[in-house]
């Protein structure tokens, strides 16, 4: 039985997919450089080791993002696209963020995704994956290797939606992305709110993350309607005053979370 082989993943894709078994879609990405293979703890920078294939992914992401970013820094068209680093990655999404609005920021992510795919995309999407247990139980699984760049390592895990129990859910055991930012304004309003309405509104797929601001682990629930901003609990999380640069301490919420 041949592989198709990504670098550093590999899977069987005649293998059936069996969303019941633990052991399903169960593919390794190596990726964190250490003795114990594991994320650093908490106030520790997990130390990552990047191939083509992420650094490939983190240049396209950060070319599009450029196009709204503040003049600060160096331009993307410099760079070949395996030249970016995660750091480099992340400047650009601090700097999308200046001058804009918590709603204008969420626009930027969401126009940056569309300009990721082909065009009638969003709804193809609808067509092979509607709304069902089985759509969100295969997407959790897509998640776990190809955004392991991304926000760092996952597995699927068990939840309940509607009061069944499925293996849609996503555990980022430590998020790069927050880890790298130390930004909480930067998790919910370039990651969290606009990957939720993405799937959700653009795909048809309902998708809710949940953030915890106490270890930067994250729980990615496919399949279920995520809540209104103002009762979600991020809106009211202060800044990690110790970690972010534009912390504001006099804040009892994080003020990036405000406008």
């Amino acid at each position: 039985m041949e592989l198709l082989t990504v670098p550093n993943c590999s899977f069987s894709p005649r293998q059936p997919l069996s969303f019941r078994q633990r052991n399903c879609f169960s593919i390794k990405c190596a990726g964190i450089s250490g003795p114990s293979g594991v994320p650093a703890p908490m106030g520790q920078k997990t130390e990552y080791k990047d191939g083509i294939f992420e650094k490939v992914f983190m240049g396209l992401f950060a070319r599009k993002m450029e196009k709204f970013a503040s003049s600060g820094g160096k331009k993307s068209d410099s760079k070949n696209l395996w030249d970016w680093d995660y750091e480099s990655f992340v400047d650009v999404s601090k700097r999308v963020m200046v001058g804009r609005s918590r709603s204008q920021q969420q626009e930027v992510v969401r126009e940056v995704l569309l300009s990721m795919l082909p065009p009638g995309a969003p709804a193809q999407f609808r067509k092979l994956f509607p709304p069902t247990k089985w759509a969100a139980e295969f997407n959790a699984a897509l998640t776990v290797p190809f955004f392991n760049w991304l926000v760092g390592p996952s597995e699927v895990v068990e939840v309940e939606v509607n009061g069944e129990t499925q293996r849609s859910g996503v555990h980022i055991k430590k998020c790069r992305y927050l880890e790298n930012s130390g930004c909480v304004g930067m998790c919910v309003n370039m990651c969290k709110i606009p990957t939720q309405d993405f799937f959700t509104n653009e795909f048809g797929l309902p998708l809710t993350m949940n953030p915890n601001f106490e270890d930067m682990s994250c729980e990615m629930i496919y399949g279920q309607v995520p809540p209104p901003f103002e009762e979600d609990p991020v809106s009211k999380q202060p800044c990690y005053a110790n970690l972010c640069s534009m912390a504001n301490t006099n804040s009892t919420i994080c003020h990036k979370l405000k406008n």
